[in-house]
């Protein structure tokens, strides 16, 4: 995408965000002024500040076409986002109201300086992998969801261990017995992965990555996988109670004899990025890394 020139911006506002209601106005200021149309999506606490339309949805996820979504947040409502947009491969650009901001890397700020540099190109393009995680119960496909970080299998039960049978396409690796396991995307190397000993994999990489959680043997250690992968995860022991997380934000109870299958997804999570920074000078901030 060499240039953006949009006609229709949605925003998005982060939970217990109010200071960006201020922004959102602003927004709407120079987007009137421009001919260009917003709309929002409405957290309930909040619903009643908006002064723009909305945002058409459907069973949670967006019903319209967009040119851009900007996201006003940290980068749990980028994640958000990605659940939000669906297959729509809409390009979002995301203004850092949190902490770390991996996925949000623009500041308040320069948010009016990027929306006017959109036609000119002056922004990257990243197209970002996605994980569909499919869960199967009884032979028949139940739920299924999308995961821009990852999907977790934890226990359910406080502090206990779990046994983890896993394959790719279809081969034995190993049945894990660790706190959980995380299926993570590049993208999701420097989320709960990094915390619990993954690599850092560059999210330009089509890879997808399987960490254990604190494993009872030291042996099994990450794993990572060609991206066009198909993982599948077992759960053997009658009596577990287990958890499946998607991206920290969906929930779903596992039984036995479950199946999760975790593959790349065909659609891309379109992120805008600013011109002046890289991945790395952001691994570096954000993990206080030292200067040369």
């Amino acid at each position: 995408m060499s240039s953006l020139e949009p006609k229709k911006i949605g925003v998005i506002i982060g939970p217990q965000k109010p200071e960006a209601w201020d922004v959102v106005r602003d927004l709407g200021i120079w987007c009137e002024s421009r001919g260009i149309e917003l709309k929002a999506r409405v957290i309930k606490e909040t619903a009643r500040l908006v002064q723009c339309a909305l945002l058409a949805e459907a069973n949670g996820k967006l019903a319209e076409d967009l040119d851009l979504l900007v996201t006003l947040g940290g980068d749990g409502t980028m994640i958000g986002a990605a659940r939000f947009v669906g297959d729509r491969q809409i390009p979002v650009l995301g203004i850092n109201f949190g902490f770390l901001g991996y996925l949000t890397e623009f500041t308040l700020n320069e948010l009016f300086t990027a929306l006017e540099g959109l036609p000119e190109g002056n922004f990257h393009l990243d197209q970002r992998m996605l994980l569909d995680v499919k869960l199967t119960r009884g032979g028949r496909e139940i739920e299924s969801h999308r995961a821009l970080n990852d999907a977790v299998i934890s226990s359910g039960a406080p502090v206990r261990m779990i046994e983890v049978e896993s394959l790719i396409n279809g081969m034995f690796v190993n049945s894990f017995r660790a706190d959980g396991m995380i299926v993570a995307t590049p993208t999701g190397s420097t989320a709960y992965s990094l915390s619990a000993g993954g690599p850092i994999v560059h999210p330009s990489m089509s890879a997808i990555l399987l960490t254990p959680i604190c494993p009872h043997l030291l042996s099994n250690r990450p794993v990572v996988v060609p991206g066009d992968s198909v993982v599948d995860l077992y759960f053997r022991r009658p009596k577990e109670e287990l958890m499946l997380t998607i991206d920290g934000q969906v929930s779903i109870h596992l039984m036995y004899g479950d199946q999760v299958t975790v593959q790349r997804s065909q659609t891309t999570f379109d992120l805008i990025r600013p011109t002046n920074r890289n991945y790395f000078e952001v691994l570096r901030t954000k993990l206080k890394w030292g200067t040369r």
